[in-house]
């Protein structure tokens, strides 16, 4: 199975609390390739995102305060569909395909 949203490795939740108490090992697992989304009274107010892929190419617009991105929460799982890949198709392949068939 191919599950398509791209950029996504997951995302974890900590307290504005839990973050305070050790933000080094919270950088720490960013430099990992980790998304933390750091909540106050259950609300996310901050994303900490990996400095480099996808969005990187955003970032001087974002520090700017010229673009403000989405976070990207487990809420999305629901929404991502499932392409089944068969075994004789490489799945980057029905990827390219896919992408030169959208008009957008």
């Amino acid at each position: 199975m191919l599950y398509l949203q791209e950029g996504w490795d997951g995302v974890s939740t900590v307290s504005v609390r839990e973050f305070s108490y050790n933000p080094s090992a919270m950088f720490a697992r960013v430099e990992q390739g980790e998304t933390i989304e750091v909540t106050r009274h259950g609300r996310v107010i901050a994303v900490l995102l990996p400095g480099g892929g996808s969005l990187a190419r955003y970032m001087p617009l974002v520090t700017k305060g010229l673009v403000k991105l989405k976070a990207t929460t487990t809420s999305d799982l629901d929404r991502i569909r499932e392409v089944a890949v068969p075994a004789e198709v490489s799945p980057l392949d029905l990827l390219l395909a896919e992408r030169m068939d959208d008009e957008r």
